[in-house]
């Protein structure tokens, strides 16, 4: 990645951030833990996580220009985030980038910048 200011770049840019949300979002309808969270019109979801993915990233800041700041902690309270639903929807995004054409250098990258808020955003004891 060194010769790319940005994940963003290094990734190839919107088609690949939009490749890897047409990946992801069929895995997180078949996960048991993650499925039940999201509505069955995906559609709306997979445009915003676009947005997102693309302005976390580095790219352009398509989420805060429509949304505002992004505040995802607060933006997924209403949702039941527990430790093993932060894991499975890490699992989901790697098997989905494990499906790209990106280095696996970089998407251990990008796993690695994920980890972070993906756990930040538990809110509920485990049961």
């Amino acid at each position: 990645m060194s010769s790319y200011a940005t994940i963003y770049e290094a990734i190839g840019g919107a088609p690949m951030v939009r490749e890897i949300v047409e990946r992801f979002y069929p895995k997180v309808q078949r996960d048991p833990l993650l499925s039940p969270l999201f509505p069955s019109d995906i559609r709306p979801v997979m445009e915003k996580q676009y947005m997102f993915l693309s302005q976390f990233f580095g790219g352009p800041s398509l989420y805060s220009d429509e949304y505002g700041h992004p505040m995802m902690r607060a933006r997924h309270l209403p949702f039941p985030i527990t430790p093993e639903r932060a894991e499975a929807w890490l699992s989901c995004m790697t098997a989905a980038l494990a499906e790209t054409s990106i280095p696996e250098q970089l998407q251990r990258l990008m796993i690695e910048r994920l980890s972070g808020p993906a756990h930040h955003f538990v809110n509920t004891d485990p049961s």
